[in-house]
């Protein structure tokens, strides 16, 4: 009797427990959604303004920095994914390993973006500019480099759990969401740096 009381329990948490990463998991699809949604209206708003005359639009090459974070971001998305099948594997040891790369590179784009900035400044393309075509730059890349230190941010606490020896079940579960967030980001870096170069 006492048994099965037990057993109920245990699948009571259980089934909780999956209700809660579900939406966890609805939560993070529905964020991804929105911040997309965001881009879509600076591109909107982008492409608007500098039709709006022939003194608008960037007016400027874009600073080869960008192409330098953009192979960071695809090396990160590849340790990322290496990361999340070594902890599928039960290897802490790699998935820690390729944890650190990866937020060491998520760093190094951090720095590659403000040398694009730096860039931009010494060519006299500030963000409070006259061609708000020019401001979208530092709107476009600013964000996403707002939502990088976030995606950084969460691989720590990843390697944080790993270090912790945090159960198999839920290790793999931090790291699927982990992993899928900062794919997105990487193909979210991607359409801004193709959209710029189209209308550079």
């Amino acid at each position: 009797m006492e048994l099965n009381i037990a057993m109920d329990k245990q699948e009571l948490l259980n089934a909780d427990l999956q209700k809660s990463r579900k939406a966890q998991k609805f939560n993070l699809w529905l964020g991804m959604i929105g911040m997309f949604m965001m881009f879509a209206a600076f591109s909107s708003g982008f492409i608007v303004y500098t039709n709006s005359g022939v003194d608008k639009g960037i007016k400027t090459i874009l600073p080869y920095a960008f192409m330098y974070s953009t192979a960071v971001i695809l090396i990160s998305s590849l340790t990322m994914h290496l990361a999340y099948k070594a902890a599928k594997d039960h290897n802490f040891g790699k998935q820690k390993l390729f944890l650190l790369a990866t937020i060491a590179l998520g760093i190094v784009f951090f720095f590659i973006q403000f040398q694009a900035w730096n860039v931009l400044t010494e060519r006299g393309i500030f963000f409070i500019n006259s061609n708000a075509s020019q401001s979208f730059i530092y709107i476009f890349t600013g964000f996403h480099l707002a939502h990088i230190i976030a995606g950084v941010l969460v691989l720590v606490r990843c390697f944080v759990g790993a270090s912790k020896n945090i159960s198999q079940d839920s290790n793999v579960f931090r790291m699927e969401l982990a992993t899928i967030f900062w794919h997105f980001l990487d193909l979210l870096w991607i359409y801004i740096y193709v959209f710029l170069l189209l209308n550079q």
